[in-house]
């Protein structure tokens, strides 16, 4: 909390925009799936559990071109095909989450989505939880002329709230890439993650706050930090 004070952020933030995969759901399994069955078509080595865990931060278009050279939209569709059969039915909350959200939509807080999971993926499974209904914008690879790390996609998450990205919006994910995108665009980087990963992009971008689970964030604000 005292990485938190010296950020001079408020205990009640005007706006939470959050990553999706692994902050707020598991859907590793399809993804790690649909990754790994791309990979082996293309003559690649599968990944571990870990690897996936460990790589799988930057969207589509910015990681298939370095995975799979010229051949990455063909790639890209064979992925997506394999994941849009599976991610609906192996989708679920992480502990904690759906309290989290209840807690600031009651509060009046503003909350929206930034994601490198594709726009339309990304809102059929919100909608498919019934989440829909507590963001103001969701946002997701593609949606934006860049993804994240970019500002961009947050300032769009933003749009209409009447709330800019400062100290008094929080950006709460679970890879460095989201660090550094609330970095980027100037918000409160808040990482759940647990344990805490071995990433030396963390110490580039830290996080104000680590918390091991959305739970854990919701204690917090109820208490005032």
């Amino acid at each position: 909390m005292s990485a938190l004070a010296a950020l001079d952020c408020p205990a009640r933030p005007r706006a939470v925009l959050f990553d999706w995969d692994h902050t707020l759901v598991d859907n590793w399994d399809a993804i790690r799936a649909a990754l790994n069955f791309t990979l082996v078509s293309f003559g690649q080595q599968a990944w571990t559990v870990e690897e996936t865990r460990a790589r799988v931060k930057a969207s589509l278009r910015d990681s298939f071109p370095l995975l799979f050279g010229d051949r990455w939209e063909e790639a890209r569709t064979l992925f997506l095909d394999h994941f849009a059969e599976n991610h609906l039915a192996v989708l679920k909350p992480l502990p904690g989450a759906a309290d989290l959200l209840a807690h600031l939509a009651a509060e009046g807080v503003y909350m929206g989505i930034v994601s490198n999971k594709r726009g339309p993926t990304l809102r059929l499974e919100t909608a498919h939880l019934g989440w829909d209904r507590y963001f103001g914008r969701i946002i997701g690879a593609e949606d934006a002329p860049e993804d994240k790390p970019s500002p961009i996609p947050v300032s769009m998450a933003l749009e209409g709230s009447g709330i800019a990205p400062g100290a008094d919006v929080w950006f709460v994910g679970d890879t460095s890439i989201d660090m550094e995108c609330a970095h980027n665009a100037g918000c409160v980087p808040v990482l759940v993650r647990d344990p805490l990963p071995d990433d030396p992009a963390l110490k580039l971008h830290p996080p104000a706050w680590h918390a091991p689970h959305c739970g854990q964030l919701t204690d917090w604000l109820r208490a005032g930090l």
